[in-house]
């Protein structure tokens, strides 16, 4: 009996050893004991969805087991899928891809917003980037950011897409109206692709778009970029000026994707799946995967993640302050 009680206090006393030595547990050997759901708040088919996809089949390959699986919760200006994930139980079978919309800029522009982007997540670590550009009609006047500026002045009015009110390409969009004093009228679309496809026809005068929407198009000559909010010229496509060097660097807001569990996950999981994502991102076939893409991978381990995330909230504070866009 003495021989199992001491046999007992020793297992209990090794974690708190490996505790106070810094040490991180081992992940629970029965994670993960079903398919882990990686909740995505946007519709299928767009490069935030395959981002997910690829994401998962890889963390598959990482972490052997039951697999991980993608499902877009779309909605309310991404809240639905984004409070689904907050709101699951955090065993560790419920991740959520995120970006600067659902865990930054809806902080301060969803009233009443039923979770809490830093406080009901633990981050586990930033994926990529994105860069966003300005573009017009391939045969519009404007060669230059300063000439498009000009047209919204003196009596003159500009329209502008975006991929849906509330959204970066929105924002970023209405900040350069507000800085630059123009007249301009904000034209809405659900989702990029329609907002690409009226900017290619003339519908608009110019769209705010992440650089993986358009650039082919770019490069097809059927739309032609004023700006990019890269901090230095592409080497495909030199010609294009950043928003720094047209005048404009508060336009150079980059698109940002994490991956996120419930709070209270235990530690050992987020440990496992955060050493897992910067192997993944540095393998030659997602670098090349994402690039198809326009991601840059940019990975962020837990706690520099959380730390970017604070940054960004209080970032998307000031520039919703600036253009005053929010949503009921």
């Amino acid at each position: 009996m003495i021989a199992r009680r001491r046999l007992l206090a020793a297992s209990l006393f090794v974690p708190g050893i490996a505790r106070a030595q810094g040490q991180a547990p081992a992940a629970p050997e029965t994670w993960p004991n079903r398919p882990v759901r990686i909740l995505l708040a946007y519709p299928p088919g767009g490069s935030t969805d395959v981002l997910a996809r690829t994401l998962a089949e890889r963390l598959a390959v990482a972490i052997p087991g039951p697999g991980f699986v993608v499902e877009n919760r779309p909605g309310g200006a991404a809240v639905v899928g984004t409070q689904a994930a907050a709101a699951a139980a955090p065993d560790g079978h419920t991740l959520a891809l995120g970006n600067n919309q659902t865990h930054a800029a809806n902080a301060a522009m969803v009233r009443d917003l039923p979770y809490r982007p830093v406080e009901d997540f633990a981050p586990i670590g930033r994926l990529a980037e994105v860069h966003h550009a300005l573009v017009v009609p391939a045969n519009a006047p404007s060669r230059r950011l300063a000439e498009l500026a000009a047209r919204g002045k003196g009596g003159g009015r500009l329209t502008y897409a975006s991929s849906g009110v509330g959204s970066a390409s929105h924002v970023i969009a209405e900040s350069f109206v507000r800085r630059e004093g123009l007249e301009a009228t904000h034209v809405p679309y659900r989702g990029g692709a329609q907002a690409t496809t009226d900017t290619v026809a003339g519908t608009v005068d110019f769209f705010v778009s992440t650089w993986p929407q358009v650039v082919a198009l770019v490069k097809d000559g059927r739309l032609r970029c004023l700006g990019i909010g890269a901090p230095r010229r592409l080497a495909e496509l030199p010609e294009i000026p950043t928003f720094a060097e047209a005048g404009a660097p508060y336009m150079a807001v980059d698109a940002w994707f994490g991956l996120w569990a419930p709070a209270r996950t235990p530690q050992p999981v987020v440990a496992r799946l955060a050493e897992a994502l910067p192997r993944i991102l540095a393998e030659p076939e997602m670098v090349a995967r994402l690039a198809s893409l326009g991601f840059t991978p940019a990975p962020l381990p837990p706690a520099e993640f959380a730390a970017f995330q604070r940054a960004e909230v209080e970032r998307w504070k000031g520039l919703v302050e600036l253009t005053g866009i929010r949503l009921e």
